[in-house]
């Protein structure tokens, strides 16, 4: 007799497609493009196929490895990738999830990358990290024209062309970025590293950068004190004449979870950089590039909403327990419908936004800085709690890393902290207030066309707009405030 016969097991969840979120594709609709499910409905199948999950999986599964020599003795600083993160990286470039919207006139382009964005980070969210820089980098480099009118094209292109070389002769791009320091973290302007004047308008970088995300990109946005203060600069991993710029790469990162996009320490030894914007506005120049990573972050962690659904979804629909299936307990239904309305919520706000990108305008750009800044902390904060959630629906089973939940649950650990964490997201809401007071007019002229509605969001309204009537001791109460505002626009949308 059989003694090990094998039943009550959920069946894998694969070929699927990504895309498939009601929510997701009437977003899509709603905010201008339409003209784009073809391509993400095609996109929805890659992500959710068999070899597309598998991509994932090696990826995070063999841990990228630094080398820095060759073997005869010669630095080579170079980060050597499992095939499978070249896949991943392939079809991303390939689908225009990087800077591809930012040279594609049609209307909607931010929003029907923002959706693809949703779809193709169910794979494996490490390599959607030099994705989202290279999209990032672009507004930053506008700064400098002739900077952007020779590689903006390049990094737009839809060919993921690997490798160091030269960047004028390589098919295509990918930009990272290198800002913070030891001593500083989140407070840049804490930094040391200096950038020295050169009779050919170069600079020479020297310092220590503490979080460099993707060393084997081509080139890197980095903050250096100039004479005239902290200002922003490109550096080619390879010089226009071939030589290797001296970025040493002195460790990977540790990281939880992430691990198939490498982070690392990296040393400028008398590195080459090219000033991006004015010297001494360093800041101002990176701060279209860091809105647009906290787009994003909001963006990753919704992906991992939506695989976290999807996955207890699709486990409650097979899982017997108690004599039926989890699918039917009404205990299980109302988690499941929690996780669900918080997903709709996430997807609708994320893909507002990224609709406020496309339109443009100054109404749009005032709601955009202050939803983004509350968004990005809300729905980062509420990712680890649906991840944990969604894991618990699959029992003992989701605490195994082959079901693919604690996978899900470390990316959206690694959102709220991996870009800007809590307490500076909500002081930087109550920043954009401050400074940009009609801001605050913009977000309540989109709550107010929801009025009426329902009388709980109504109530919602009215203690938020006594809450920033008072100043005082504002900012012990920042972070309660932010959250509020969060689910007043998440609700106006809804």
């Amino acid at each position: 007799m059989p003694t090990h016969e094998v039943t009550n097991q959920v069946p894998p969840l694969v070929d699927f497609n990504a895309a498939a979120h009601p929510a997701l594709l009437a977003g899509l609709r709603r905010e201008g493009a339409a003209w784009a499910e073809p391509e993400l409905t095609a996109l929805g199948r890659v992500a959710g196929s068999a070899q597309a999950q598998e991509w994932g999986r090696l990826a995070e599964a063999n841990h990228p490895i630094l080398h820095t020599h060759d073997r005869w003795g010669h630095r080579i600083d170079e980060v050597e990738y499992t095939p499978a993160y070249h896949e991943l990286m392939r079809v991303a470039v390939g689908h225009g999830l990087h800077a591809t919207p930012w040279t594609d006139d049609r209307p909607g382009t931010h929003v029907a990358r923002a959706a693809k964005m949703l779809t193709w980070g169910q794979t494996d969210p490490g390599h959607i990290c030099p994705i989202s820089m290279t999209y990032a980098v672009v507004p930053a480099l506008r700064n400098q024209p002739e900077l952007a009118q020779a590689y903006e094209p390049l990094l737009a292109s839809r060919e993921y062309d690997f490798g160091l070389r030269v960047a004028a002769t390589k098919r295509g791009l990918i930009a990272g970025m290198s800002m913070t320091e030891k001593q500083g973290g989140s407070d840049v302007r804490a930094n040391t590293t200096t950038a020295i004047p050169t009779a050919d308008g170069t600079f020479r970088i020297v310092g220590h950068k503490w979080f460099t995300s993707a060393p084997m990109s081509d080139f890197f946005l980095t903050l250096a004190q100039a004479p005239d203060g902290l200002s922003c600069f490109l550096l080619p991993r390879v010089l226009p004449d071939g030589t290797r710029n001296p970025i040493r790469l002195q460790r990977l990162k540790d990281k939880l979870g992430n691990r198939s996009n490498a982070s690392a320490e990296i040393e400028y030894d008398d590195a080459t950089g090219w000033l991006v914007g004015e010297q001494g506005r360093g800041v101002r120049t990176i701060i279209d590039m860091v809105n647009m990573t906290r787009l994003d972050c909001v963006l990753g962690t919704t992906g991992g909403m939506v695989s976290g659904l999807r996955q207890a979804v699709h486990h409650a629909t097979y899982r017997f327990a108690f004599g039926a299936k989890l699918i039917d307990q009404p205990a299980m239904v109302n988690v499941l419908a929690d996780l669900a309305v918080e997903t709709e919520a996430a997807l609708t706000v994320a893909l507002r936004l990224a609709g406020a990108v496309d339109r443009g305008g100054e109404q749009e750009a005032l709601f955009r800085r202050l939803a983004l800044a509350v968004t990005k902390y809300w729905v980062c904060k509420r990712g680890p709690v649906h991840a944990a959630e969604a894991l618990e629906c699959l029992g003992g089973n989701g605490y195994v890393e082959e079901s693919a939940c604690p996978a899900s649950t470390v990316r959206c650990r690694c959102c709220p902290f991996g870009r800007v964490r809590g307490n500076v997201a909500a002081l930087d809401a109550l920043r954009a207030m401050s400074s940009q007071p009609m801001a605050v007019e913009a977000v309540f002229a989109e709550l107010d066309a929801a009025a009426g509605a329902s009388e709980g969001l109504d109530q919602a309204v009215i203690r938020l707009r006594k809450e920033l009537g008072d100043l005082d001791d504002i900012q012990y109460r920042a972070r309660r405030l932010v959250e509020t505002m969060a689910l007043c626009i998440q609700g106006a949308l809804l």
